[in-house]
């Protein structure tokens, strides 16, 4: 008897004690999709062309005006760790693609949404998270199959993907302007041995305040925004010039420590001028010799890089000077000029040297000043983009929307496949995968057809941010994707659904892939969180 009345006692306390363990997960589970739902839905209005833009103050007063999903998140101060997440997310996606930062987030809240439901109907996380990683493998088979394929002689097609890119940003206006710049920069970096490869610093942007983001423009060589050192009335312009890119200091010798010498008698004084005199001569001799008539010279911390007395003697032998420029810009300047970084007055020798056409100082409208090399024999495959712009506002978001454009040509070189834009793929995909789902058994189809039914997000976004009646537009887009029009979409600037190919609205394969993929990858991760310990 005493055995029989002991097992329920057991198995009773089993049960609560299962019970207060599943709500304590249950309740950190919805609170980390809670969090990170809430950071979707931040950005969510400013998807797509007819997106509202966000104005970011920091922390130290600056202010930040911006469309791109990336650069909002950078800036928003998130501290739950689940919601940082998304966060980290939008910055994969813009490593990986560059472009659909915002996207990828919506996608990733809505997905979310549908795992709450799913959960809260007595699923268990690890069904709906492996259902997801099966819906996402077919989610990219389904856009590689409705993809189309681009050649990179097509230039219209590039051009197309990067001005729908640039169509849902702040300087949408001039996208006619920034989509040729871009294709153009990043066909000029393609290294033939290595096609599928553009690494992105090949592309120098050199932003400049004044003038209009119309004064944009790409130029074959290279740019500084600084002045020629005018110091001691040097030459600011130089024709067949040899350039130097030196990494040493022309100025007297310090020693290696701090010390201080006391000088009391005039003789000596005149001997120490003699010698830092004498010194630099011989530099600046060695120089000339070379034959270089320009100088490129990096910064210095342990001492000036050039003196007055440099100069000075550097005018008198009409070299041209350009200093303080960054340690980092070495590599690529030495890149496009062909020639060899000298860090040792002893190592100048002619053949480190570069060769331009060209060298001159150019005054811009408003006073500001830049230099040009062009005309570069030999010139390594690398390009510079000057971008202009009435504010630093502007200037700013103008820069941003340039990298996204470059990015998006970046990955029709990488991945030679376009697809359509506009929710079409999106709407595409949610009729192809809830039709899979009815043929999948048990949980799965059931969770399956849950995610497809969660990516009209975009769609209904892009029509809630356009003004438009979004439950009307994505039943009609529905409707009109099971008649087998698979490119119909969302036209915002007519306010219908039209087929989006013929309206030029196109992005990489690339971009959407990446965006599910890693969406779903993000909401796997929060799905399996089932407690956060603080240490």
């Amino acid at each position: 008897v005493s055995v029989a009345m002991a097992a329920p006692a057991v198995s009773k306390a089993r049960s609560t004690e299962t019970f207060v363990d599943n709500k304590r997960k249950d309740d950190i589970r919805m609170a980390n999709i809670a969090a990170a739902q809430s950071v979707a839905d931040a950005v969510r209005t400013s998807l797509g062309p007819k997106g509202m833009d966000k104005m970011i103050s920091t922390a130290s007063g600056e202010v930040i005006i911006t469309n791109d999903g990336a650069t909002i998140l950078n800036n928003m101060e998130v501290r739950q760790p689940a919601a940082k997440f998304l966060v980290e997310l939008s910055k994969s996606q813009d490593i990986v693609a560059g472009d659909g930062t915002t996207t990828v987030v919506v996608i990733a809240g809505s997905l979310l949404k549908a795992s709450l439901g799913l959960l809260t109907s007595g699923i268990h996380p690890t069904i709906v998270s492996d259902s997801l990683h099966t819906a996402s493998n077919k989610a990219v088979e389904i856009l590689s199959a409705m993809a189309i394929p681009v050649e990179l002689s097509d230039r219209d097609s590039l051009i197309k993907s990067a001005s729908t890119s640039l169509n849902s940003k702040v300087v949408s206006q001039y996208s006619t302007l920034l989509a040729p710049l871009a294709v153009e920069a990043v066909l000029s970096v393609v290294d033939p041995d290595k096609p599928d490869l553009v690494d992105l610093k090949d592309i120098k942007v050199v932003k400049k305040l004044g003038g209009t983001v119309d004064d944009t423009e790409s130029i074959r060589g290279l740019v500084f925004d600084k002045k020629v050192s005018h110091a001691a009335g040097g030459p600011t312009r130089m024709e067949n010039a040899k350039i130097g890119v030196i990494q040493f200091q022309i100025s007297p010798p310090k020693t290696d420590i701090e010390q201080s010498i006391v000088v009391s008698d005039y003789t000596q004084m005149d001997r120490i001028l003699k010698e830092e005199r004498n010194y630099i001569l011989g530099m600046i001799k060695k120089i000339k010799a070379a034959g270089c008539n320009v100088l490129l010279i990096q910064k210095s911390i342990l001492r000036d890089a050039v003196t007055d007395l440099s100069l000075h003697y550097l005018a008198k032998a009409k070299i041209l000077v350009i200093k303080d420029v960054e340690r980092d810009e070495i590599e690529f300047i030495t890149k496009t000029l062909n020639c060899l970084p000298i860090s040792n007055i002893e190592h100048f020798r002619t053949e480190k040297l570069g060769q331009a056409e060209l060298v001159e100082e150019v005054a811009l409208g408003d006073g500001g000043k830049i230099i040009k090399i062009t005309g570069i024999k030999d010139m390594g495959k690398t390009t510079s983009v000057l971008v202009r712009g009435s504010n630093q506002l502007v200037l700013d978001e103008a820069e941003r929307s340039l990298h996204d454009a470059l990015c998006v040509v970046r990955c029709l070189v990488n991945k030679k496949f376009l697809i359509a834009g506009g929710g079409a793929p999106e709407i595409e995909l949610s009729r192809q995968l809830g039709a899979w789902a009815k043929l999948l058994p048990g949980m799965e189809g059931y969770c399956v057809k849950a995610f497809a039914e969660a990516l009209e997000v975009i769609p209904y976004t892009l029509a809630e941010n356009a003004g438009l009646k979004p439950i009307d537009i994505v039943t009609e887009l529905r409707n009109r994707h099971a008649q087998g029009e698979i490119n119909a979409g969302i036209n915002v600037r007519k306010g219908q659904i039209t087929n989006i190919l013929e309206e030029n609205v196109v992005q990489p394969l690339l971009v959407s892939t990446s965006a599910i993929s890693l969406a779903a990858e993000c909401v796997r991760m929060i799905l399996k969180i089932d407690d956060i310990v603080t240490v």
